[in-house]
């Protein structure tokens, strides 16, 4: 999924050793009757050789589940629960076991098959929530009046933190035709919504022509063909006249590495550096520009606060080879890269096995990427439901620099 060709090894020697953590949980599964004669160890106690190890301890609380528990036990639920758990004592919230099902919904998505309500979330880390970054385009979220900004308190009546974002965003997650209800924190305000879940068709790239034969793109995700829609969308307003070209991504969270890379291949000299990675060993890996560009005109790169991994990738890579003027906020500063392995049983890990950098080498993780021109959207355009061309103060911004340029 990420571009990072040193890491084979790497990652074979990861797939071994979640294969011996699901085997030492399917071994506790089977020795808990053997323990269950014993009395319950305390989950602190390091002290005590005998009663060491993951093993013994999943068994006896197996085995005190048995004895003692009202409800039903689900086999399977336990057993995605343990794994879920082990993983998140990393404290990384980009580190993530995914179930089957999680899994087939992640590769849908990815491919650009969607069955939700439509929205895009990131991690509010000041306040630990779930903040919406922006309604997917003709979305039932979108329809139903679902804002940037506004916080996702609970789903169906059960509340989510921040830390708990990929459980929260399962939940809204569903068939379509059935309905899910959020409960909304909106500048102090408490509002509830009912959504009908249906497939939603995601197109990544929405383009238009503004004054002086200016082009814009703007980029929702990276996900899987990206690039290619981003090329095609591109020679269509080339074939309109455009000389300069505005690219939003402001509100994009980021998705696959792959495909920020490939639109860079577009608008760089061949042999750039585009990205640097590092991985725990402190081994590197470059990635270079393989071909001469097909974009060479002036261009303007809109960011903001919400701007973040993949397309923060893209616009440290065009500001550090100078191919782009960076208008608007610093971004998130989410400068770590996953790497997603589909299991056996189709389950998924999500793992972070990389930093990044920008081709000069300066680090993004909780940092972000200042821009060159800081403008912070105004208060009329925050509080614009459907923002337009004029009142948008940092796309104006952006117009007034390529006017300025040849």
């Amino acid at each position: 999924m990420e571009r990072n060709n040193g890491q084979k090894v790497y990652k074979i020697v990861m797939l071994v050793m979640i294969t011996i953590i699901i085997t030492s949980l399917v071994t506790a599964y089977g020795t808990y009757q053997y323990l269950n004669t014993k009395g319950l160890p305390s989950a602190s106690n390091k002290t005590n050789t005998d009663l060491k190890g993951l093993e013994y301890t999943l068994a006896r609380f197996r085995s005190e589940l048995e004895k003692k528990y009202m409800g039903e036990i689900k086999d399977e639920d336990l057993f995605d629960g343990a794994i879920k758990g082990y993983v998140a004592g990393l404290g990384d919230p980009y580190t993530v076991y995914y179930t089957k099902e999680e899994m087939k919904e992640i590769m849908q998505e990815t491919n650009g098959n969607y069955v939700g309500i439509g929205i895009y979330m990131t991690l509010n880390k000041e306040k630990n929530a779930i903040e919406v970054i922006k309604p997917m385009e003709d979305s039932p979220a979108e329809e139903a009046g679902i804002l940037q900004g506004d916080l996702i308190v609970k789903v169906d009546g059960e509340g989510y933190t921040g830390d708990k974002m990929d459980e929260a965003s399962n939940r809204i997650k569903g068939e379509a035709g059935t309905k899910v209800k959020l409960e909304i924190l909106r500048n102090g305000e408490t509002k509830e919504f009912e959504i009908t879940r249906k497939k939603v068709l995601i197109s990544h790239i929405t383009t238009k022509v503004l004054e002086n034969n200016i082009g814009y793109i703007a980029i929702s995700d990276f996900d899987g063909g990206c690039a290619d829609e981003f090329e095609t969308k591109y020679k269509k307003l080339q074939e309109k006249g455009i000389n300069k070209l505005i690219i939003d991504i402001r509100n994009n969270g980021g998705g696959i590495v792959d495909e920020a890379i490939d639109i860079l291949d577009m608008i760089t000299d061949k042999g750039s550096t585009l990205l640097i990675t590092k991985d725990k060993k402190d081994n590197e890996d470059i990635t270079k520009a393989k071909q001469n560009p097909i974009i060479k005109m002036p261009i303007v790169v809109l960011t903001n606060e919400y701007s973040a991994s993949a397309s923060e990738i893209l616009a440290g890579a065009l500001k550090d080879n100078e191919k782009a003027t960076l208008v608007g906020m610093t971004t998130y500063g989410k400068g770590v890269i996953q790497e997603l392995h589909q299991l056996t049983d189709g389950s998924g890990l999500k793992i972070t096995t990389n930093e990044y950098f920008t081709p000069k080498r300066n680090a993004i993780n909780k940092i972000g990427i200042e821009p060159d021109v800081e403008i912070d959207l105004s208060d009329k355009a925050k509080a614009s439901a459907n923002l337009k061309d004029e009142d948008d103060n940092q796309l104006q911004k952006a117009i007034e620099v390529l006017k300025s340029k040849n």
